[in-house]
């Protein structure tokens, strides 16, 4: 069995993390698993994941949202068995290359997040609906993911599969906490560390996280891991309310285990998520995890702290009290840990492998 995992580009992000962790087992379980990313660019992950020389990589662009890429991709469809796609415009791309190549491969896509733009939109859902009719399975990472999908689709159920994201947990296990001076040598030993791991765009909210850092003593510092369009505005607001000297952007990185067992206490504010990776592998590290009380955080409930979106106020009461109480702070991480092993990545392996052997199974009988 051949599988070629399609995905707008290996920059830092959740189906990115996911790709970079799990191209690697697929070929280890024996299903050659390959990548096509749109946008070549030499991204962290892209490079791991070359130095790893576990599968085929290819480039076709440097932008994802260039329709020339229907016609690039057209010659891998003859080459392989399935292929699963990731993320928007690359479920669109792959569609119309198989249309225009006549290609019999099977199309498999995710979706890894709740909502997206073309749901609110009447000319682009039916768009969607045209789309999604030519793939096989939709692999919906949640059960609300999957209602979500099912009314906005109107796919017949069979189609509609949930197989929720799992984590290397032992990874994170295994991670030595990153020395807190090699990440700025102006941190104190009586500093306390805040660490958000998500990319910078209006939808991950990092303002609220900033904005919270008014209502906190001066020796709480926050680190910010990742990148995106939105980062010079939450540095100007950093500015803006006098918090510069407390906030640092480290960019995107690839040893996020390290830094978090660097951090004190974890934080997630986001208006919503699907199945958030950087949920898991923070309660699997070992450090209170708080997050905004939106769709798709289910998972930190009776686990980590949610707080109420956009509350700057509220979050910074949470963090204060988990410092300021031993117990209220180890009854945090115990529970963050233990819900953490309901999601280790070798459950999701093995759904997947299943569902393409069903797959194939059915493309050798037609």
């Amino acid at each position: 069995m051949k599988v070629l995992h399609v995905i707008n580009s290996l920059e830092t992000g959740g189906a990115e993390k996911l790709l970079l962790d799990t191209i690697p087992l697929y070929n280890k379980r024996g299903i050659q698993t390959d990548l096509l990313v749109l946008n070549g660019d030499d991204f962290p992950f892209l490079k791991v994941l070359k130095t790893m020389n576990c599968c085929k990589i290819y480039s076709i662009g440097s932008k994802a949202y260039n329709p020339l890429h229907v016609f690039r991709l057209m010659p891998f469809l003859w080459k392989y068995d399935i292929a699963h796609v990731h993320l928007f415009p690359s479920q669109y791309w792959i569609v119309l290359a198989k249309i225009f190549s006549f290609s019999k491969i099977k199309l498999v896509v995710t979706e890894h997040s709740a909502t997206n733009p073309r749901i609110n939109s009447y000319f682009l859902s039916l768009l969607d609906r045209f789309i999604y009719k030519f793939y096989d399975k939709v692999v919906c990472i949640t059960d609300e993911v999957c209602k979500i999908r099912k009314e906005h689709l109107r796919n017949p159920k069979s189609k509609l599969v949930v197989i929720q994201n799992g984590v290397k947990l032992q990874n994170v296990y295994n991670a030595r906490p990153y020395e807190r001076k090699l990440i700025s040598e102006s941190f104190e030993d009586h500093d306390v560390l805040l660490i958000q791991i998500a990319s910078f765009n209006k939808h991950k909210d990092p303002e609220t996280v900033i904005k919270a850092m008014q209502y906190l003593p001066e020796n709480f510092k926050l680190i910010f891991v990742g990148n995106g369009p939105f980062r010079e505005n939450c540095e100007s607001l950093s500015k803006e309310l006098k918090v510069t000297s407390r906030v640092y952007f480290l960019g995107s990185r690839t040893n996020v285990p390290q830094l978090l067992k660097a951090a004190d206490i974890s934080v997630l504010s986001s208006k919503g998520e699907g199945l958030s990776l950087t949920a898991i592998e923070s309660m699997a590290s070992g450090k209170p995890f708080i997050a905004s009380n939106v769709s798709g955080m289910a998972i930190t409930e009776g686990a980590g702290i949610l707080f109420e979106k956009g509350n700057a106020e509220e979050l910074a009461f949470y963090i204060k009290r988990l410092m300021n109480e031993k117990e209220f702070y180890e009854n945090t991480v115990n529970a963050c840990k233990a819900r953490a092993q309901e999601f280790d990545i070798e459950f999701m392996i093995d759904k997947h492998v299943l569902l393409y052997q069903e797959i194939v199974k059915t493309k050798d009988e037609n």
